[in-house]
Formats: structure tokens, sequence, C-alpha cells
């Protein structure tokens, strides 16, 4: 007697365009909510570094204090390879979105602790180890988050809108630490003195539990990125240690992303984090004018970073990053010579003039983090590459910033600074790197062996 074979289900259907438009809509905020509340985070530190200084530090001197507040910074940066590390194993073997999902919860937590913390004057070393120790896990979970995020946003988008849609994760970025510097400023303004320093500034940190509960609704109603799904369904793309085998199969991309990503850390995080304080200690204007000229400078970059990334759809990622390395050689020192005007009109002018080099780079530098990578080990590669420079530069720049300012008594020494970031990724792009937009997802972008990359 034999058996009826079992029916066949029928394969479900392809997803509309409409259908899918609104999936990769929901994956780039599903994606960008966290890098949001990651600089959001790292503006409000950095705006109200000043201010908490005194919290946390001896007021013998206040330059010294500043110093330790911002070095809090860079000492927690220099966690982030080890978390980009352990989450980017995590990321390329269970997936994106669930590894995107705790590093939300531990980055609003360590946040939102910061508003409880208590004083030197109060425990003594105690307090700034305190904030050390949130820093630092806000420092290792970060290092997973961004480059989690850019993967799961490239791998849900389609070939020729990769910048384009990546700009959005770029900006989520700005947008945070617009809100970052709105809320400090909001704070200095509807506080007094003694109110502010005492505990008015602990005020913002606690936004962190609001935001990070949005964020994550919004992550748990996308499916995991279907470039990620194709290249593991069957379990051959899978790696058992895909930290090992990023190290080993991509090191040169890896090289190669970090020859271009420490200039865009010093450029970004000069302009961001110290040169508002600059504006105010340095040149004399009120701390509101400094913040809101740099907020205002961020709201005009806002909008043209999706422009910027169509631009490197239809032109490449390589004749932006050339020309946005030229610029900070050129224009960075012109915008500094405007600054030194000492007016409000002119500290906008001067970072209006710094949003030339940011247009050709940023958004470019953010999807090249997930281009240069094969799927199998995008979230690791990616992870060790920027953690290994964006990340340190990041942390370490308003502190190396201050320092030289400090010691030359010129802010010039700051545009060498970056003048020696811009000079390495010129000579990394023209000389090194293989053009990766439109290039196929999957496919190793530096053959062992020599020949092209795969087309899409």
């Amino acid at each position: 007697m034999s058996s009826a074979a079992p029916p066949r289900t029928a394969p479900a259907p392809a997803p509309s365009a409409a259908d899918r438009r609104s999936a990769i809509r929901r994956a780039i905020g599903a994606g960008s909510i966290g890098n949001f509340v990651e600089q959001f985070d790292y503006g409000l530190y950095g705006y109200m570094a000043p201010i908490m200084a005194p919290a946390f530090f001896p007021e013998s001197d206040k330059t010294v204090a500043v110093l330790g507040t911002y070095a809090i910074i860079a000492v927690a940066c220099l966690f982030r390879p080890l978390g980009g590390t352990l989450l980017g194993r995590w990321g390329d073997r269970v997936g994106r979105r669930k590894t995107l999902l705790w590093t939300l919860v531990a980055m609003g937590a360590a946040t939102a602790l910061v508003a409880a913390l208590p004083t030197y004057h109060q425990v003594g070393i105690l307090a700034p180890l305190l904030l050390l120790v949130l820093r630092v896990v806000q420092g290792t979970v970060s290092g997973g988050e961004y480059v989690g995020a850019v993967a799961f946003i490239v791998e849900w988008a389609e070939p020729d809108r990769r910048a384009y849609y990546t700009s959005f994760a770029s900006n989520s970025c700005f947008v945070g630490t617009l809100a970052g510097a709105g809320v400090a400023a909001l704070t200095s303004w509807v506080f007094d003195g003694p109110a502010l320093d005492s505990w008015g500034w602990r005020m913002p940190f606690l936004l962190a539990i609001p935001l990070s509960l949005v964020g994550l609704w919004m992550r748990s109603r996308i499916a995991e990125s279907p470039e990620f799904v194709r290249a593991t369904e069957d379990g051959t793309d899978v790696v058992k240690s895909p930290v090992r085998e990023a190290l080993r199969s991509q090191w040169r991309p890896i090289l190669v992303f970090c020859g271009i990503s420490i200039m865009c850390a010093i450029l970004s995080y000069t302009w961001v984090t110290f040169y508002p304080q600059y504006l105010t200690d340095s040149l004399g204007l009120p701390r509101w004018m400094g913040l809101a000229s740099n907020a205002i400078s961020i709201a005009v970059l806002i909008p043209t970073l999706p422009l910027a990334g169509k631009l490197s759809d239809r032109i490449g990622r390589k004749p932006m990053l050339v020309t946005g390395a030229i610029a900070c050689i050129v224009l960075v020192p012109l915008a500094f010579r405007v600054g030194e005007a000492g007016t409000f009109g002119a500290a906008v002018a001067s970072q209006l003039i710094y949003l030339i080099p940011e247009f050709f780079l940023t958004g470019i530098v953010t999807v090249c983090a997930a281009e240069l990578f094969a799927t199998r080990t995008r979230f690791s590669a990616s992870a060790i590459a920027y953690n290994s420079s964006f990340s340190i530069f990041m942390g370490i720049t308003p502190f190396v910033a201050t320092l030289l300012v400090d010691s030359f008594g010129t802010i010039y020494a700051v545009w060498a600074y970056l003048a020696v970031g811009a000079v390495l990724a010129l000579v990394v792009v023209t000389c090194f790197m293989t053009e990766t937009y439109r290039s196929q997802l999957g496919a190793d972008k530096f053959p062992r062996q020599g020949g092209a990359p795969q087309p899409a």
C-alpha cells in the first residue's frame, strides 16, 4: 500500500514594492534610533562636561577638572574595541536585530544612571570612578551599536541606494548630538548658576529612559535583515569564530577603513564637542552662543547628508572621500580664521564653512563601514575597524584638541592634527581602496588573488 506524497506548500508571495519600501523605512528607523540615543548621550556629556567637572573633580584647577571629565570619555572609548569584538561576534552568529535590542537597553541604563551619581564632595575619588564605570559600560556597548545598525540598514537597502539610506543613520547621530546640544543649552538657560551646578545638570540624562523605550518598541517591530537571512539560512555562511575569520580574511579592508575614518573622527568631534567650548573659553562668547551656533550648523548639515548619499550613489565613494580630505586641509583653517572674529555671526559662519568637508565625508565613511566587508563577518570586521580607529580618535579628540590649544596657544595646532589624518586618508583612498558602490554585499571586496569585486 503506497502512501500519497504530501502536498507541496506554495511559496510565499514576493513582497510588493510598497511593502519593501515600508520595511526599509522601518529598518532605517530601527537602526537609527540607537545611534540617536548614543549620540544624544555623547553630545550631552560633551556639552555639559565643563558644568559637570566640579561635581566629580576638585575645584582648585578648572582646566584640570575639565580635562579630567574629557579624559573619562577618552578612557571609556578605549573599551569600544572590546565591546565591538564581543557584540560583533554575537551579531554575526545570532543576528543583527537581537544584538541591537540588547545594546539599546544597556546604553539607556548607563546614561540614565549618570543622573544618580554622588559628587566628589560627598564621596571623594569614588565619584569620578563611578562616572568612569558608567562611561566604560556606555563605551563598551557603543562599540557594537553603530556598526551593527549600519550593517542592518545596508543589508536591507537596494544596491544603488545604500549611501542614501545610510545617510539617515549618519543623520540620527547628528540629530542626537543636536538634541544633546539643545537640551544642554535649555538646561543652562532654565537653571541659574548654583542650581545648575548642584543638581540641574543631572536632569537631561534621565531622558535616556523614555528614548530607550521608544527604541525598543521600534526594533521589536522589524525582522532580521534579508541579506543576513540569505547568507545564513542554510548555515553555510555562518562562521564559528567571526572575529578570528575577520582578522584572517578581512585585514586589508580593516586597515583601509582605519586609514580613512581617523580623519573623519578628528573632523567631526573637533567640531561638535571641542569647538563650542573653544568659542566660550578662548574667544569669550557666552556659553549659550557657543552652543547655539553649533546647533545651527548641525541643523544645516542634517538635510544635506541625504543629498551627499545620493551623489555618492551616482559617482562612487572614492571621489567623495578624496574631495572631503582635500577640503579638510584647505577649508578648516579658513573656518578657524573666520571664527576668530569672536562674534556670534562669525561663530556660525565658521562652522558653516566646516560643513563642506563634513558633507563629503560623514555619510560616505558610514556606508563604507558596511560595504567594505563580506556578510559572513560584516558585524565583527566593521566593529574591529571602526573601534580601532574612529571610536578611539572620537574619544581622544576633545582632550587632544584642548591640550594642543593650551600648549601652543593657537587653534591652528588642532588643524595640523586634522591635516595629518587627512593626508593619511588621501594616501589610503588613492592607493589602496577598492571602489565599493553598487558592489555585491556578500562578496570579498579585496580578493586575495586580485580581480575586481563582483558587480551587483
